[in-house]
This record gives C-alpha cells, structure tokens and sequence, in this order.
C-alpha cells in the first residue's frame, strides 16, 4: 500500500499530529503504519486522559482491520477504564469478543451499548443475534454439564461396573475436544479431580484415557492451557511421564506415551507452534509473542524435563520419552533451548544419561534401554546444532570438556569407563565435539589402554569408542594406526559380545575404499571372510539381538564391497535375519539393517560418472578414478531388490520407519524406493504397509523428521505406486487426496525427467478417482505446474501432462480456470494442432479429450474457441480427417458439443466444410464408427431443429416444386 503524501517520512513527537497521521493511514488502508502512529502517540501521554482513552480506540479500530481481536479487546478495555460507557469502545471491544468466540462478553457490550445509545441503529441487528447465539450457548451449556455429570459420576465411582468406567473416560476425551465442552470441564474443576484419580486408580484403560483428556483440554487457548497446568502442576505431568506416579503403573508404556503427547501439546499451545511458509517451504514456525507471554511456563517445563532426565528412580522408557521432547523441542527453529541446556547444566545431565551402563549394578543406578544412548546422541546433536553463532559453540564444547575433566579427575575406574562411554555418544551424535575430546592430551592413549586391558567391560567400551571414532581418519589417526592391531586383539576374546565389536571395528576399516572396486585396504577375500564372520553371529539362536545388530552394523560397512553383496544375497538364512531383526523396530537396529539394505540394492548416492576425456586426463595427471565393479551392474542390482523384496523387507522397513532420525529415514525411503523401481514388487510394498508408512515420510517438512532427498525418494516410490496399482486400493480414503502434495513436489524444474513423469502419470490416475482429489490438486496449485509440463520439449512429459489435464476437466473448478480472462483454451489447441504435425498421436488423445470433455461442459469456451482461437477449423478438420477412429471420434465429439452449445456457435461452424464432413461420418458402416456416426448424427440434429440446415425430406420437396 502507498503511503499518501503529506504524511511520509513525518516523525512528530507531538500525541496530536502523530493521532492526526495515524488517522489519514487507517482512511488509506495502511494499517501498519496507522497503528505505529497510534502506539508512538500512546506512548508519548503519560497520564490517563480524554486523549489518551481516543488513541486507545483507534489502535483497537486497526488490531480490528488486522485480525488482532485479542489485542483490540485489550485497548478497548483500557479506554473504558478512563472514559466508562463510551459508546464507540463498546461497539469495538464487543465485535473483538464476538470474533474471539465470547458471545456472552459480547453482548454484554452490546446490551450496555444500547442503553447507552438507543438510537444507534448499528447495534440492533448485533443485540438480536447476539441475544440467539447466548441463548443456544445457554441450551448447550445445559446439555453438556448433564453429560459431564453424568459421565464424571461414573469415572469416579471407583466401585461402579469397569466397561461403562472405561467407556466414560474416552467420552471425556470428545468432550474436552468441544470448546463448550472444555469450558465446562474447567469450571468443574476436571483436571484436579483426574490428578487425584490417577494418583489411586488401577485401571490403566482409564489412566490412560484420562490423560489423553487433559491434552485435549489443553488444545483450545493458551490461557486454558496454563490454568490447566496451574491447577495440575507441571512438575506431576512430568513424573507421570517418567514413571513415579501411582505406584510404579508409569512404567507403562501407553501411559508414557499419553502424557508425552500431553506434554507437547502444552507446548506447542505455549509457544503458538503451526505450519509457516518460509522460502516457498513449510516450516512449523513459533510465535515469538505467545513465547515471551508464557516464558515462565516454558522455562518450567524445560527444567522440569531436564530435572528429571537424570531421575534415579524413573523408568527407561519415560526417560527415553523426555530425551525425546527435548531432542523435538530444543532447536533454534522451534523452542531455542540449546543454550539454556547447556548453561543450567541440561546438557551434563545429559552426557551423565549417555555414561550409563547396565553393568554397573546398585541401588542408585539409572534405569536405561537398548535405545537410551542412540536418542542421548541425537538430541546431543540437535542441542550443537542449535548453537548457530561461534560463542555458543564454545561454551557447548566448554560445558562438555568441564564435564569429561571432572571424570577424569575421579581415580576410581568406573569414571573412565563411564567417560569412555560419554565420548562414544559424542561421536555418534555432535561429531567435531567428539572428535575434539579425543584430541585432548591423555584421551585416546586412555582409550587404547583401555582396550589392551583384561577387564570385558573397558574392552567392550574402548572398543565401541574406537569404531565410533575411526570415523574420521584425518582427526583419529592413532586409533586408525593402532586399532587394527588392537581389533584383531580383541576378536580373539572369548567373550560373543567384545568379539562381535571387535569385528563391527574391524569391518569399518576394512570398507574405507566405499564402492571403488579398485581399492582394498585388507587383503584379497579378507571382506569375505569378514562378512563370514559377521553372518555367524546373525543367523546364531543362540545370539542375543544386540549381537544381532551389532553382526548387522558390520555388514552395513562390508556391503560397499560388490563381491560381498552377491553372497550375502544368496545366503537366504542370512537375508532372513536381517528383515526379522528389522521387523523388531529396535532402535539400536535402525542404521546397520537399513544401510545393509541399501548397499544391496545400490539405493546410496552415486556420483555422476566421469566423461572420457576427464578420465584421461586424470589418467594423464596419475589422480585416481574410482572403478565400479561388474557385479553392480543393473542386472545384478535387480535380481538383489527382487530376493529382498520377496523376503519381505517392505515390513521391516515399516517397522523401522519410526526412528527419529531423519538421516535413517532417508535410507529407507530409498530402499522403499528401489523395491518400488520393480514394477512387481509394488504391491507387495503396499500388501505389507510400505505406501502407508511413506505418506508421511514424504508429507513431512521438519528437516528433521526426513531430509529433503528422502522425501524426493518416499514421493518417487509414491508415485510409483500410484502408476501400477488402482489408487483406490493403494490409498485408501483420506489418503489419495493426502498423496497429491508429495507427487506435485516432484514436479520441479531441478528433479529429474523421469521423476516429473512418474509423477504426472500418477496423478493422471489419481484425477480419475473423485472430484475430492481433482480439488486438492487445484488447492495446492497443481494445476499450474501440470500445465507448465504441456508445452515442454520432452515428448513424454508433454503427454502425461496432458493425460493428467483430461481427467482433470471432469472437475467444475477445472473448467472454469478455462473459461476465465486467459490463453489455456487457445494453448490447448495450439497444442493438439502441433503435436498433430508431429504424429505423437497419445499427446493428440489426450489433447483433443481434454478439449471435448471441455467444450462439451462450457458453452462458454465453445464462444472463446471460435473468437480466440484462429486455427480452430483447421485444427478440427484435421482431426476429423484423420484416418483413426479415436481421433475422429474425439473431434466429432468437439464439433456436437459446439453446435449444441449456441445458435452463434453453431452458424459458425455451418459456415466450413465441417458439416459435409460431419454428413459423411453419419454414414460411415461398421462397428467401429458406431459412437462417431452417433455423435455426427446428434450434431447434424441440434443444427437442423435450430433451422440452420433442413431435414433431407425438406430439401427433396423444395426440388420437386
């Protein structure tokens, strides 16, 4: 909006001229800077005066235009303080309530307005409708606290009958998700009522359902949510979740997972947490307002959490929970904790978390699971990511130096060993961290000591430390020097659990030479018998799954090897071990299954191979250049995805599709998309839940949750899908309109050809299927893309694009997008005449359906067609020229929808050669023409019943006289 001369550039310190500029702003519909006229002349009067209450007015006029009905409500209040019963006030802060949902509040300022002011005619229609909404209020009001009573009665009634307690408690949960409802259950004091309950109750039904209540409660407003939570207590919600409440039943998972979810949803109403469209991106984005008005919530909630992650008597699962909402929570993107962890000593308690061993046996230990290290390392990684800034950094690296120093100086062992563990996790989580810690002077001569010892624990813990930092060889080169001597050492233990290690230590190195067939850094067949090794203690009943993982993380690194794959591919038994110890969904198992899976089936980032002439100058220059090896060749990759598919890796990836990594995720939406590359395999991916657990992988736009190449992956294996198999079947309901986002985001200019075109054929069946889809591809802009690939010079993006544009126009919204001030009807044309030069007979199909499904829906466009588009005869003379029946039959189908249309239409079209054409394809014979010869008839019929022609008999008359 233009700011109106005169004013611009104007910067009083005077109230009145200030009030004055803001005035001709709010007259230009300039809001933004009317309001910055009210707020600075505001701010400039310091006693409550006449002045003052009128400024106050106008800005609530603005935070009106703006939707800012809260704030508008506010600055009306505060005028009504200095000047009570000003009608214009009134008027405002009533239409703030009204918009805010508080029709009571509302009338009540209209009801004063008008004895008030009697006469203000404005106010009537207000008062009456008002007066209905208060009423239907006061009749729902009455009918839900019968049924909160009702249902209260029986929730509470600890001897009455358990299916109606439980039936009683989950109808708790719909009635907090009514805004009526919750308003109710607040009143009643609902919330202290269900923390005593669960403090004695044993069914776990209703635990469970009770909560879910309270997060429901919490979903509506912030100020709900924090009397909610000031009638609770945060610090209860949070060792609900960690499993000291009600006599150990937290240890449940259901339960855990309740109050987790209760525990974001606090958060997220705290901090006005929604989707945000950033850089052409969504993002959840929060709102910095909502945020600073709750901070001492947040801040609460944050310790609490941090508190009680190193709780003693906290059950595993309730601090893996806790771990989880902090990794989810603590970025700069969404909550920006990162700093306040590591300043309150958050991050500390964390890495004591990571040092935990289950070895260690006493009263105060910490109860820990198999998944406990991998979400500390993570969230250890969100946390440095989160210091965007070089300070930030520092004090993060300080913190943990502080921290692994402290053990240090302790000189018992079980401070080392503890420390060794903390700096594993570091390396698997912020890496330059870990590698900057084992750069200190001691540390990995410690490690290494550690490893030459006789003690199983300070073997187990070196040796996981020493394959979690031969990572980098350039930061480590110690390790990488001593540690295969070390390695080999330890493989000789006679302990399953320090050899499997030894061997994972083992099979890292041995894979540094990746894909390049060229490069052996062991001797020939050392990987076989590595890979041997590894498949022992897979396939081995008697082995315990972390062996299996572990067996499982060696094979991820072996497998760049091509000669290994191939065996390893063969060994059904093996194969077998692999897709059961990933339909466990163990988290620990996560990276090696799915890495193994993808080195099978070739499914990692390949670069782009280099030309000959680059080749011989490498050559020339003595640079190496990486050689693939024949067993990776395409056949090769096919046979492995088809024994995979059918061994059933499709489930286990569903099952390991729940990691909170969106690294993993990656992978497995390229294995997902690999198998999907078999046109075969694709309902066995969706037999077995693949298309189901893609949705959301590819839907997603949290960085991280998935990265952006794994939702490209997830949306290539969707559309992949959706081209083979009925999308009625393969999405079922909701799902085929939720689909169209992630096949429309594949239609960008920097993907490749071949993902544009399974994404257009895809969603050319997916138009087929309702008019509910048609509309969400209209609603995402699809139609705007899909257009975009019609007029391309690839040929078979054009006629999927096309085929996709034919289904599309058996939608009303589609056609009249068509019938607007535009070029797309003369576009189309243009299209179905050009292609028809170039013989791509599908492109005239699709193009001349399009254009008949089209015309014979809009009489409209049949006028455009005649007025704008200039090769319009000749472009249906071809196609009835044409010596194929489905172009004729398209073209007939044009002409009739034409004539029909509009006597003017219809002249025009008499006025060519197309109605003798029109004669001779009435007369045509044979069964193929039977539809052309029907609708040539019915064309030849609408112009003779507008008199534009005459009958034959007529004609033969006039002759006669």
């Amino acid at each position: 909006m233009t700011k109106s001369a005169g004013v611009e550039g104007t910067s009083s310190s005077d109230p009145n001229s200030l009030k004055e500029e803001g005035n001709i702003h709010f007259k230009n519909g300039d809001w933004d800077s009317a309001l910055s006229c009210y707020s600075k002349a505001i701010s400039l009067i310091k006693e409550e005066s006449k002045d003052k209450a009128i400024l106050l007015k106008n800005r609530a006029a603005v935070h009106l235009k703006k939707a800012n009905f809260n704030e508008a409500a506010k600055d009306c209040t505060a005028s009504l303080e200095i000047t009570p019963n000003d009608p214009k006030a009134l008027y405002r802060r009533c239409q703030a309530y009204e918009s805010l949902g508080r029709c009571e509040d509302a009338y009540v300022d209209a009801r004063a307005l008008h004895s008030v002011d009697p006469t203000n005619a404005a106010i009537q229609p207000v008062l009456a409708r008002l007066h209905g909404q208060v009423q239907e209020k006061l009749r729902t009001n009455a009918q839900t606290g019968n049924k909160l009573q009702s249902m209260s009665d029986i929730v509470f009634d600890f001897g009455g009958d358990k299916e109606k307690r439980e039936t009683a408690a989950n109808n708790l949960i719909v009635l907090a998700r009514e805004r009526a409802g919750s308003e109710m259950m607040l009143k009643n004091g609902i919330a202290p009522k269900i923390q005593r309950l669960i403090k004695v109750e044993k069914n776990e039904e209703i635990v469970v359902a009770c909560i879910r209540a309270i997060g429901e409660l919490c979903k509506h407003n912030p100020a709900q949510t924090s009397k909610v939570v000031h009638e609770i207590g945060i610090p209860w919600l949070v060792d609900l979740c960690v499993g000291r409440v009600g006599q150990g039943l937290g240890k449940n998972e259901r339960r855990i997972n309740a109050t987790q979810h209760c525990l974001q949803i606090i958060l997220d109403c705290f901090s006005g947490l929604k989707t945000a469209v950033s850089g052409g991106k969504e993002e959840k984005k929060p709102d910095t307002k909502l945020i600073e008005e709750y901070k001492k919530e947040i801040d609460t909630l944050l310790m609490c959490i941090s508190m009680a992650t190193t709780a003693r008597l906290a059950s595993g699962d309730g601090r893996d929970a806790l771990i989880l909402l902090l990794t989810q929570n603590v970025h700069y993107s969404v909550l920006d904790w990162g700093l306040q962890l590591v300043r309150n000593g958050g991050l500390q308690r964390l890495l004591e978390v990571s040092s935990e061993l289950e070895e260690y046996t006493y009263e105060s230990k910490m109860e820990v699971t198999p998944s406990t290290k991998t979400l500390v390392a993570a969230c250890l990684a969100r946390i440095y990511e989160s210091m965007y800034y070089d300070a930030a950094r520092e004090e993060y690296v300080k913190a943990v130096e502080e921290f692994v120093l402290d053990k240090l100086k302790s000189p018992d062992l079980e401070s080392k060993v503890r420390v060794t563990v903390a700096i594993t996790s570091l390396l698997l989580g912020p890496l330059d961290v870990g590698n900057a810690i084992l750069a200190r002077e001691g540390v990995i001569e410690m490690i290494l000591v550690m490893a030459n010892s006789d003690d199983l624990l300070q073997q187990k813990v070196s040796c996981e430390c020493i394959i979690a930092g031969a990572s980098k060889k350039d930061k480590v080169k110690t390790i990488i020097d001593q540690g295969v001597h070390i390695l080999k050492k330890l493989y000789q233990s006679k302990d399953d659990a320090i050899r499997v290690r030894a061997l994972v230590g083992l099979c890292k190195l041995g894979s540094s030479g990746g894909t390049d067939a060229s490069i052996r850094p062991f001797a020939e067949g050392s990987n076989n018998k590595l890979a041997e090794a590894c498949r022992r203690f897979l396939v081995s009943a008697k082995k315990d799954q972390d062996i299996r993982r572990w067996a499982a993380e060696g094979l991820s690194y072996l497998t760049l090897d091509a000669d290994v794959k191939e065996k390893l591919i063969e060994d059904r038994a093996a194969i077998q071990a692999l897709v059961d110890l990933g339909k466990s969904g163990n988290r620990t198992c996560v990276y090696g299954v799915v890495t193994t899976f993808v080195n099978l089936v070739n499914a990692y980032e390949k670069k782009e191979a280099p030309s000959e002439e680059l080749k011989k100058l490498a050559e020339f220059a003595k640079h190496h250049i990486p050689q693939e090896h024949e067993l990776d060749d395409p056949d090769f990759v096919a046979k492995r995805t088809d024994i995979l598919g059918k061994a059933g890796v499709a489930s286990a990836l569903v099952a390991l599709s729940h990691t909170e990594s969106a690294a993993c995720k990656e992978l497995i939406c390229r294995v997902f998309n690999a198998l999907c590359n078999q046109q075969e395999l694709r309902g066995v991916v969706v037999q077995q839940g693949g298309a189901k657990a893609l949705l959301p992988m590819a839907l997603t736009t949290d960085p991280h949750e998935n990265t952006e190449m794994g939702r490209r992956h997830a949306a290539q294996a969707l559309a992949r899908i959706g081209i083979t198999i009925d999308p009625t079947v393969a999405f079922p309901g909701q799902r085929s309109a939720e689909v169209v986002r992630p096949l429309l985001n594949l239609l960008h200019v920097d993907y490749s050809a071949l993902e544009n075109f399974e994404a257009l054929m895809a969603l050319c069946n997916l138009a087929g299927v309702s008019e509910t889809v048609r509309m969400r591809i209209m609603k995402e802009l699809g139609l705007q893309k899909i257009e975009t690939y019609m007029y391309e010079n690839h040929t078979l993006l054009r006629r999927a694009a096309t085929q996709v544009m034919t289904n599309l126009m058996l939608s009303p919204e589609v056609i009249k997008a068509y019938e607007g001030d535009n070029d797309r009807l003369k576009f189309l044309v243009l299209l179905l005449s050009e292609a028809s030069l170039e013989a791509d007979f599908d492109t005239v199909m699709a193009a001349a359906g399009a254009l008949a499904i089209l015309l014979s829906n809009s009489p409209k466009c049949c006028k455009k067609m005649i007025k704008e588009c200039s090769r319009w005869i000749e472009t249906l003379q071809a196609l009835l020229a044409q010596p194929v029946p489905d172009f004729q039959h398209r073209g007939a189908a044009i002409v009739e929808a034409m004539v029909r249309s509009s006597r003017q239409v219809a002249e025009k079209i008499i006025e060519t050669n197309l109605l003798e054409i029109l004669m001779v394809l009435s007369r045509m014979d044979g069964d193929e023409y039977k539809k052309i010869r029907a609708l040539a008839s019915e064309a030849l019929k609408s112009a003779e019943e507008m008199k534009l022609i005459k009958k034959p008999g007529e004609e033969e008359e006039e002759e006669g006289e």
